[in-house]
């Protein structure tokens, strides 16, 4: 276990604890009323707990819900299978939100009516347009100086942007023109690299803190942590999630050099923040590239940790880290939750964080003290990798156990296979690494299971704070992580053909899959130079797309060779190639990548482990025990035929209320569902106009109770959408 306390950390709290008076009082960060019954912040509240206080619906009455309004953005795009991950807030009777395309609107939060809308894209001209190519939002924050001026602050892009809240303006004394480029301020020039956010950022006094995604692969920026000055958009600090010299950590990292270079740790989840402390909870994600570390020796410091740093001055006051030396992508995945439980029989004020891997950690909010046991536990550290050191050690938790299966064997295969795919799923999993968690990666295929997108996902769990119980939905989907060895360097004499497929494996197989049909949720580029020509393609490798991350740092002529090997130019292919590398460059060749992101399924698309899918579950924070768990979605191709309910994957999180109910979309049978949250029990469910990948909020206006979830899709093959839905009890007559 790694745990750091500031030896400063008494009076770091002092002072954190003035400066949340003082910044506290200057803006309005906090909702005001009831911490619980409002939904101004994303994920309900300033403890990101998903839970209201409302109870106007209940478990007697949500059989008769019924739709009240549905708003369209009117932008979807089918062809890159738009998405809309958005948890909207309401403030004063608006709610806000995004569309799929990053237009910024206000609704009429009790008829859907618009309000206004903004687009990213209305005052951005030439080339800078390519920057809105991708990023999906989840959300946005409110404040207010409470003298009538209101903002909304959003990612588009690499863009930070302000809007004023009552008109949809930008606010022009905010950055350059409403804007902060987020590629500024972090230390080194990364302005060709790939930078944005999609988590909605967090408001604390006059400070809006965020972090940023950012590629996963060795061409990524930097992740440091920013907070803004809510006015003027200057940087007022910035924490090195990875450290540089004479900073705590940076002795983490073998090469004292790899902070030049080494990019990741960021923080794409979003944070919670405890006003009252004036403390921010930051989980961080892994160090680039992802799944190959051999020009990342050690533990590396402060990737896939839990930070707590002071809100007004980014000083670190204590940290833990969950995946020493991570190379299997299983980064924390979720904004942690703020709540009080009892423990050893006294209340303590407590962060929690699911993770991809199933553990629940639980930890003192102010000492970052675990409140259960974690044991720093012996696994194989054996890699055919060269230079690649995996750690010794990785931190168990002993309580609360595993909400999902953490290991695949044989016995763990889909019984519901034909006995021809069950017999190839068996030769299949015999000849790849498997067994247990943090099982190295390798060139013969290591099943990643938890997989990558878990466990725990993004939408992260809810909280009573009235029982301490905790509800997460999970994904229960095995992945194939297989190493091929890559021709980094340039051949003596090479043409724009060979160089072509060298640098596409290098860059775009991990998801594009080396044979070009696509990985994972990644599509197939097979056939695309019918679409595209060279300058379309060239464009989206400058600009990227929806999941594709900009490629915009490489070199022009590695741009067109790629789109010759992609594209199949035959005229261009036989063009001369000669090989141009910077000290940057030459640091990103690895002699690895993945094959793709690759899902273990039979010959027909079934999942080669046995369901659940995905599962929901309750866990009491409070004792560190299960309270229930069941499946949760049901695939189409089992319903209705006497198997058991299946489950699905899931993305997008639960809500919790005061009324005994959780509901949740998040499914890919594009089902919205309420159930009890006591025992488990569904008492209600409809079909939405598209999957709702996304987590719903509820609010009251003029005395009647809303719950409303964005219904995108575009995720797991679904169809697209773009609407908002919102449902209420009948009114009364």
């Amino acid at each position: 276990m790694k745990r750091l306390l500031s030896p400063n950390l008494l009076s770091s709290l002092v002072m954190a604890g003035l400066a949340s008076f003082f910044f506290s009082s200057c803006g309005h960060a906090k909702p005001s009323g009831s911490p619980f019954d409002k939904w101004e912040i994303a994920g309900g509240n300033a403890s990101g707990d998903k839970y209201s206080s409302l109870d106007q619906i209940d478990t007697s009455n949500v059989q008769r819900l019924q739709l009240a309004w549905t708003y369209h953005t009117g932008d979807m795009d089918t062809a890159a299978h738009s998405q809309i991950q958005c948890n909207p807030i309401m403030v004063n009777g608006t709610l806000y939100g995004t569309s799929p395309q990053l237009k910024l609107f206000a609704l009429d939060a009790a008829t859907g009516t618009l309000k206004w809308s903004f687009s990213p894209f209305d005052s951005v001209t030439g080339n800078k347009r390519g920057d809105f190519g991708m990023n999906n939002n989840r959300g946005v924050a409110y404040w207010t100086d409470g003298k009538g001026d209101e903002r909304i602050f959003y990612t588009a892009g690499p863009y930070l942007t302000a809007v004023d809240a009552k008109t949809g303006r930008l606010i022009d004394s905010f950055g350059h023109k409403g804007r902060v480029d987020l590629h500024d301020g972090l230390g080194v020039d990364v302005h060709d690299l790939y930078v944005t956010a999609t988590s909605a950022p967090s408001v604390y006094g006059n400070i809006v803190i965020t972090g940023t995604r950012v590629s996963e692969a060795m061409d990524a920026a930097p992740g440091h942590i920013r907070g803004y000055d809510t006015r003027t958009g200057k940087q007022v600090w910035i924490f090195h999630t990875i450290p540089q010299p004479g900073e705590p950590g940076y002795e983490t990292w073998e090469d004292p050099n790899a902070w030049k270079f080494t990019g990741g740790a960021n923080n794409w989840m979003g944070l919670t923040i405890d006003h009252d402390r004036g403390i921010a909870y930051l989980p961080i994600g892994s160090a680039s590239m992802d799944f190959y570390g051999g020009k990342r020796r050690g533990s590396n410091l402060y990737a896939d940790c839990l930070l707590a740093l002071d809100a007004a001055t980014g000083k670190l006051l204590w940290h833990f880290q969950y995946i020493h030396h991570d190379t299997w992508d299983y980064d924390p995945s979720s904004a942690p939750v703020l709540l009080t439980v009892t423990h050893d029989g006294r209340p303590v004020d407590a962060v929690a964080q699911t993770t991809k891997t199933g553990f629940v950690f639980l930890f003192d909010r102010v000492t970052g003290k675990p409140l259960f046991p974690i044991v720093e536990t012996a696994v194989d550290t054996v890699s055919e990798l060269v230079h690649e050191k995996i750690w010794p050690t990785q931190p168990i938790p002993q309580l609360p156990k595993p909400f999902i299966r953490q290991a695949f064997t044989e016995k763990d295969i889909n019984p519901y296979l034909t006995p021809e795919e069950y017999a190839d799923v068996k030769k299949r999993l015999a000849s790849y690494h498997t067994g247990r968690m943090f099982t190295p990666q390798s060139k013969e295929g290591t099943i990643i299971f938890p997989g990558f997108d878990g466990g725990g996902e993004w939408g992260g769990p809810a909280v009573d704070p009235a029982t301490g119980i905790l509800y997460v939905n999970a994904n229960q989907m095995a992945w194939i992580l297989k190493m091929l060895n890559i021709d980094a360097g340039a051949k003596a004499k090479e043409d724009n053909g060979s160089a072509g497929k060298r640098l596409f494996m290098q860059h775009c197989m991990a998801c594009h899959g080396a044979d070009l049909k696509g990985s994972g949720n990644y599509p197939s580029l097979l056939g695309v130079g019918k679409k595209y020509d060279e300058g379309h393609f060239i464009g989206f490798i400058n600009g990227g797309r929806r999941m594709m991350p900009a490629f915009g740092h490489l070199q022009q002529q590695d741009k067109e060779a790629i789109a010759s090997f992609v594209l199949n130019l035959r005229k261009e292919q036989v063009k001369p190639y000669v090989q141009q590398l910077s000290a940057q460059d030459s640091f990103r060749l690895v002699p690895y990548n993945i094959s793709g992101y690759n899902k273990f399924l039979s010959a027909s698309g079934q999942p080669a482990i046995a369901p659940p899918w995905g599962t929901l579950n309750a866990i009491d924070l409070n004792s560190g025990q299960l309270v229930w768990t069941q499946a949760f979605g049901e695939d189409e191709r089992f319903k209705g035929r006497g198997y058991p309910v299946t489950g699905t994957e899931n993305y997008g999180g639960p809500i919790v209320t005061a009324g005994g109910l959780l509901f949740i979309g998040a499914t890919k049978d594009g089902m919205f569902r309420a159930y009890n949250k006591r025992d488990g029990k569904l008492l209600w469910e409809t079909r939405l106009p598209a999957a709702g990948f996304a987590t719903p909020a509820t609010y009251s206006v003029n005395g009647r109770q809303y719950v409303v979830i964005a219904c995108g899709g575009g995720k797991l093959n679904t169809r697209s959408g773009d609407s908002y839905v919102a449902f209420s009890l009948p009114e009364e007559k």
